[in-house]
């Protein structure tokens, strides 16, 4: 994987074969993060990964300059994987072990994105529990936007705050928001 733009733009990152993961693809990601610098300034955001892998999605906004990223992912591995390269990087990272739904039931805070990845052979209840937690929580900033990568067969319109999707490949990105009064 690379990190396409920012201060480390071009950097590889070589992920241990034994992680389970499945990053974010080259094309998906460029076409994700074309959506969000046209929402929001890298450097003003708060970002929450959940279900952070290898820490692709984070890594990339580092680059751009957001200061207020946290991972959360249940894998040792994973984690151990993001501190390292974070730390190599001087990515202003925080990484927490913990299974994301426990977390988001238990979560404070508020952030401008939450970007999830989870597996994409989870149920269609586990990722429509993804946005119910986080909108139960009032985990989004006012302007905030969820945003969950799922696979083309899984489909997420039914949601409460679904906005809309983008789909790259077999890549699918639904995006949620707060309705405005």
């Amino acid at each position: 994987m690379r990190i396409i733009s920012g201060q480390y733009k071009s950097r590889k990152i070589i992920a241990p074969k034994n992680l389970p993961v499945r990053p974010t693809t080259d094309m998906a990601k460029e076409s994700l993060f074309n959506i969000i610098n046209n929402n929001y300034y890298f450097d003003d955001i708060s970002v929450l990964d959940l279900f952070a892998g290898t820490g692709n999605i984070s890594y990339e906004f580092a680059s751009r300059g957001t200061e207020n990223i946290t991972c959360v992912d249940q894998d040792f591995g994973c984690i151990k994987f993001i501190n390292q390269t974070a730390e190599k990087f001087e990515m202003p990272i925080n990484t927490i072990k913990s299974d994301v739904f426990k977390y988001l039931e238990k979560a404070t805070g508020n952030y401008d994105i939450i970007f999830a990845d989870p597996p994409y052979n989870f149920p269609d209840d586990q990722f429509l529990k993804i946005p119910e937690l986080v909108f139960a929580n009032n985990l989004l900033s006012e302007n905030g936007m969820l945003i969950v990568e799922h696979s083309k067969h899984t489909s997420l319109e039914q949601a409460t705050h679904f906005s809309y999707q983008k789909s790259y490949g077999g890549n699918v990105f639904s995006f949620f928001e707060i309705e405005s009064e």
